[in-house]
């Protein structure tokens, strides 16, 4: 079992249980992916073992992953993490390790972004989170880090997304802050 983690690569029995919940989702959720059959997901899946283990990770860490779109001239299926609230599992990081490092004390164990890179995704950008918000109510007493433009991350700035009011709000902090409501959701390109 450890050679197929190391190797980032699903069981035969970690794959069809993956498949079998992404497709109920799927099925359950037909409004985040209107167009797309999920016979051209699971092929674009099964053709892609290496996103396969991705999603595996989305999924353990709580993300609810499931299909939001299809790109027109790649034909690539778009993941998010559609999970109703930030995972609590992806919370209380900093956005990345420039961020953690400069803190002096009381350091969290993990980054956002180094967490979406071990996990083989990219972090959601603040297009991608209102499309998410488009899609349902998010983040309703929580809030995720979102892909923050090199300008404001040289600034010593990272921005997170959440849901107040009724309204989408993106918003800033040092990328040195964390909160226990705040994590990261992720995005997926198959």
């Amino acid at each position: 079992m450890k050679d197929v983690e190391a190797k980032k690569e699903l069981s035969p029995k970690q794959r069809e249980e993956l498949l079998g919940t992404l497709e109920a989702r799927f099925e359950k959720n037909m409004g985040r992916h209107k167009g797309i059959s999920w016979a051209q997901v699971k092929a674009r899946l099964e053709a892609n073992p290496g996103k396969l283990w991705s999603l595996k990770e989305m999924e353990r860490l709580h993300g609810e992953p499931d299909v939001v779109g299809q790109d027109k001239k790649t034909g690539e299926v778009l993941f998010f993490d559609c999970s109703a609230a930030t995972p609590k599992s992806r919370c209380s990081v900093c956005y990345d390790r420039e961020g953690l490092e400069s803190r002096k004390e009381h350091q969290p164990e993990n980054t956002a972004m180094d967490m979406a890179t071990a996990m083989g995704i990219e972090l959601l950008t603040e297009e991608q989170y209102r499309e998410l918000q488009s899609l349902g109510e998010f983040d309703l007493k929580t809030s995720s880090w979102v892909k923050t433009p090199a300008d404001v991350r040289k600034l010593g700035g990272a921005l997170y997304g959440e849901r107040r009011y009724g309204r989408i709000f993106v918003g800033h902090n040092g990328a040195q802050s964390y909160y226990s409501a705040r994590g990261f959701r992720g995005a997926l390109r198959v």
